[in-house]
């Protein structure tokens, strides 16, 4: 399609919170909205094609999301153990995670959107489903879901991209693929923008706009920005995405427009990836598969055999996306996740099957240890170690507590702690012995998923606030990745496509009625 050079409004980039934004706007009444990504056709999408398609929103229960899936009939239905999830849920889960810090009025508008935003995606012909895979146990003939979190896209972020993509061209939306953002146009006599200089194969040029809304992602993709901002050694994490989130579209809003900087510029969300996957960008194939997030069933283990996190300190949903950033910290940026052979049918398949990660596998510990010496673990003696003090430390809680149960839906409390023996760094849940073989190790390093650092939006209109006077800049908006003010530290699970869904579609909604208030939408 010929690029256009007008556009009432004009979104950049095409993952979740772009085409949520597309979609607001067309539906508000923007009658020319333009799409645009650097990125060939090939990788439209963005981060959220990568993703499992989580959304973690506020809901009532299990009547409440029922009418939204696709994939429960009435007798899976009365087997579902399902809590309501509500916004004091919600606002407190962001508040621990965070600790603290989350900007309190953007916090206010994620939550109270996020049940209706859900609703509003599948009107437009998002498929949801009952997350049975990643959010539930099966326990003696019970479904029982836990961590809040009970929604996901059918065929994960590629159904969601999918299924977003097709509402937006119904609406009419353009989308444009390999063309760059490179300049945003400001009128100086008002102070709005106007347009933006793009460029794409045949060289630079102008497309005037009504509106501009930002949600081309973080700066995850760019090693530089990683080291600079998030510090040494991070340009050592693997990208799980998108390669083209290169924080340009942050960088440009700073530089032409003073967009006002807001949010954790050292934290990111990172989580233990394959240490055989790419190294600069995901697999559109394999996509999320590449993730290891069974360590709450079993041990995380440096190259020099030492344990280094509590692996069971909460439920996965809240410490995955930080568990990364403490494997980078590892000698060798590196670890190895541990099983016995009573914890590895309850790994999720699309993470851990042959084909999509390299199982080590051993009768005994002592050839387990030596079969990851020979693909890294530099101490098999303090490994074996390790795991034989973590056996005697569960034997004397176990012996000590006889009545705990293992129950993977809760925090069960099955630790290494007793009186008669305690470990320096205890494993809090979850806690079973390493005995039984066949043994299963899988090497793990940090991939990064987005950074939380990024620009100041107003939380209603998600309106790009200005250094220079402290409000919106008439005509920029932003969404996605690129907010900053949410995220510190961590963040709860499912939050991002969230986020990207309620901030895009305010800023759509906000675009819309700005150039219809302006008067220039027949003019665009």
């Amino acid at each position: 399609m010929p690029l256009p050079t007008k556009a009432s409004v004009l979104v950049i980039g095409s993952g979740n919170a772009g085409l949520c934004a597309a979609i607001a706007a067309a539906e508000s009444g923007a009658h020319n909205v333009l799409l645009i990504d650097s990125c060939p056709e090939s990788w439209a999408g963005g981060n959220s094609y990568f993703t499992a398609g989580a959304f973690r929103t506020v809901h009532a229960g299990l009547a409440d999301v029922l009418p939204l899936v696709n994939n429960v009939d009435g007798p899976t239905a009365s087997r579902i153990d399902m809590d309501p999830y509500t916004a004091s849920h919600f606002s407190d889960d962001i508040a621990r995670i965070c600790v603290g810090r989350s900007d309190p009025d953007l916090v206010r508008t994620l939550v109270g959107d996020s049940n209706g935003v859900v609703k509003w995606l599948a009107g437009h012909g998002v498929r949801f489903q009952l997350s049975f895979n990643r959010q539930a146990y099966e326990i003696n003939g019970r479904f029982k879901f836990w961590g809040g979190m009970c929604l996901k896209t059918q065929d994960g972020g590629k159904g969601l991209v999918l299924d977003e993509r097709r509402a937006a061209e119904r609406l009419g939306v353009r989308l444009v693929y390999r063309t760059a953002a490179k300049r945003l146009l400001l009128d100086p006599a008002a102070g709005r923008v106007r347009g933006l200089v793009v460029e794409d194969a045949s060289g630079e040029r102008e497309i005037q706009a009504g509106a501009v809304i930002l949600a081309a992602g973080g700066f995850e993709a760019n090693p530089r920005m990683r080291a600079q901002f998030l510090g040494p050694g991070w340009d050592f994490a693997k990208v799980r995405g998108t390669p083209y989130n290169n924080g340009s579209c942050v960088e440009m809003a700073i530089r032409d427009a003073s967009a006002k900087q807001a949010g954790n510029w050292s934290g990111c969300h990172s989580v233990a990836w394959d240490a055989n996957a790419p190294a600069n960008s995901g697999n559109r194939e394999i996509s999320n598969e590449f993730t290891k997030s069974g360590y709450p069933l079993g041990l995380m283990l440096n190259l020099e055999g030492e344990r280094f996190v509590d692996e069971g300190v909460d439920m996965r949903n809240y410490t995955y996306a930080i568990f990364g950033k403490a494997i980078l910290s590892q000698p060798g940026h590196a670890a190895f996740q541990v099983w016995d052979a009573t914890m590895t049918p309850w790994l999720r398949s699309e993470e851990y099957r042959d084909g999509i990660v390299e199982r080590i596998t051993a009768s005994t510990l002592e050839e387990l240890a030596e079969k990851c010496a020979e693909r890294g673990l530099r101490n098999p003696g303090k490994f074996l170690a390790t795991i034989k003090e973590y056996n005697e430390a569960v034997a004397a809680s176990r012996a000590e507590n006889p009545g705990q149960k293992w129950d993977p839906a809760v925090k069960d409390g099955l630790s290494t702690q007793s009186a008669r023996k305690q470990l320096a760094l205890a494993k809090s849940n979850w806690a079973t012995p390493l005995t039984k073989g066949t043994f299963v190790a899988v090497k793990v390093t940090c991939g990064i998923t987005f950074t939380f650092g990024g620009l100041a939006v107003d939380p209603e209109t998600a309106g790009v606030i200005s250094t220079a006077t402290n409000s919106p800049v008439p005509g920029l908006y932003c969404a996605g990745e690129m907010v900053g003010g949410l995220f510190y530290d961590n963040y709860p699970g499912g939050s991002g496509l969230t986020s990207g869904a309620v901030f895009g579609r305010r800023a759509g909604c906000a675009a819309a009625a700005d150039v219809r208030n302006q008067g220039v939408g027949a003019m665009l």
